[in-house]
């Protein structure tokens, strides 16, 4: 890991982006149809047509590489023009994800102006004194149980400058930090319960019930996040006793003073607390109940900015000057996302997602049980790095794993539980995941600084993975 030197984000998924624009020169284009699916709850989803993958002939021509001009019929590799409106095009498709960032970078820039977050942070640090290691397992197991249960993730990117602060009191440094939040989140979403946008849609699409097969999957999940505990907690320890421990290296950790300047917590503070929470509580029903998603979620949000205005008796000038340093702060977070993007726009464009897709069908089909359980996490797993999304990647592989499943042995609940462990371990370390990515700008944490950390983790989760699909074709998951 010394011998590596990650770029600079941008410059990292911009390269991503032109080596996906090179494979589709390399490997062969391929489509499979796509339909429609209602399930019985009334919530639909387009999905693949197994057995339906055709391989398409590649046009070429001077035109297409320069301009990317489309063929009337078959594919074309992705030319230059596409290569550069990749990123572009990525930005649009996830216009919603980024400007949800920016709405939370500005409302936090409220809150954090009003003093409610380090009133909040000093209530924290005054009722756990000193222990830090048991805080830091307590937050980690309580957004470990939101992302499991509720799938959340994005929610949780504004409250790394939170965590920051808090490591900081506590002894610890940056990466620390965004572990607690990280892997907290990504570990319940990958060791998922009732998580409705991994583990749920993809039992939908194998055609079984919701929610079922629970009892393995909360083994796995206490497992799981209790191995993400004790790394952080070892890293913890060492770095307290020797802050030249931190991957972060000798460099101290650094906040602006007034960042660290203690804050009475006040009336219009715990009101304005008290008030957040509650509408807090209400957007994570409201997903649930009315099918809010990120536009909404956004509004919920922008109250609470709201609220603390009025509480704390903001005049609109300076609330308006701490919503745009908020957003400001989250540019790089937000962005991130759209570079991310831009990778999934050239393989689609190129039209080889799909073969891909299929080559791993067909090798499947032909090994032993155990080694097919293994064999669809791994599979799983490099394909979250393309589709780092876990309703998308349900919906383009599960209608082949399910009946692959039936074909070769496999209850359709192993292939289920292969995939959402796929989906979700390899969030905490591709560069691909906007989250992850997200966060470690904010913190201002290197990628290879977090690579370094996290990719012990990283091992072990697909260890325990392995184990706990091996465990469950012996006794027949279902």
């Amino acid at each position: 890991m010394r011998a590596i030197k990650i770029p600079h984000v941008f410059v990292l998924l911009t390269i991503a982006v032109f080596i996906a624009s090179l494979l589709t020169y390399i490997v062969p284009s391929g489509e499979y149809e796509r339909t429609s699916k209602t399930f019985a709850d009334g919530s639909s989803a387009t999905v693949v047509v197994p057995g339906t993958y055709e391989q398409l002939d590649k046009s070429w021509s001077a035109e297409g590489l320069l301009l990317n001009t489309p063929p009337e019929k078959g594919a074309s590799p992705v030319g230059l023009t596409g290569f550069l409106s990749a990123i572009p095009r990525g930005m649009e498709e996830a216009a919603d994800i980024i400007f949800f960032i920016f709405i939370l970078g500005g409302v936090f820039g409220i809150l954090t102006h009003t003093g409610v977050v380090n009133g909040f942070i000093q209530v924290i640090l005054n009722y756990f004194g000193n222990n830090g290691p048991l805080l830091t397992a307590l937050l980690m197991i309580v957004i470990a149980i939101c992302g499991s249960t509720l799938g959340m993730g994005e929610e949780f990117i504004p409250l790394i400058p939170v965590f920051l602060l808090v490591a900081h009191r506590l002894g610890y440094d940056r990466v620390l930090a965004v572990a607690i939040v990280n892997l907290g989140a990504q570990i319940g979403f990958a060791a998922a319960t009732t998580n409705p946008f991994n583990v749920v849609i993809a039992q939908k699409i194998a055609e079984l019930n919701p929610y079922s097969g629970m009892g393995l999957r909360a083994a796995f999940f206490v497992c799981a996040i209790s191995l993400a505990v004790v790394h952080v907690l070892r890293y913890g320890a060492r770095i307290r006793r020797d802050p030249t421990a931190s991957v972060m290296g000798a460099a101290g950790f650094e906040i602006e003073e007034k960042q660290t300047t203690d804050f009475t917590f006040t009336r219009a503070h715990l009101i304005t607390m008290i008030s957040c929470a509650i509408i807090f509580v209400f957007i994570l029903f409201a997903t649930q109940k009315f099918g809010w998603w990120l536009a909404e979620m956004a509004g919920g949000f922008m109250l609470m900015a709201i609220v603390a205005i009025v509480v704390c008796r903001l005049t609109l000038e300076e609330s308006a000057q701490a919503f745009v340093r908020g957003m400001e702060s989250m540019v790089v977070a937000a962005l991130v996302v759209g570079f991310a993007k831009g990778i999934t726009v050239v393989l689609s464009d190129g039209q080889i997602m799909d073969t891909v897709i299929h080559s791993a069908a067909e090798l499947l089909k032909d090994t032993s049980n155990y080694v097919a359980a293994v064999g669809m996490l791994l599979f799983q797993t490099l394909l979250n790095v393309i589709i780092p999304s876990g309703s998308g990647q349900a919906a383009v592989t599960m209608p082949l794993m399910a009946p692959l499943a039936d074909v070769i042995g496999l209850t359709r609940q192993t292939a289920v539980f292969a995939f959402q462990c796929g989906d979700g371990f390899s969030n905490t370390i591709i560069p691909t995941s906007g989250i992850l990515m997200s966060m470690l700008g904010l913190a201002k944490v290197p990628y290879e600084k977090w690579l370094k950390f996290a990719l012990p983790l990283f091992l072990q989760l697909m260890t325990l993975s392995a184990l706990f699909l091996i465990g469950a074709v012996a006794m027949g998951y279902a």
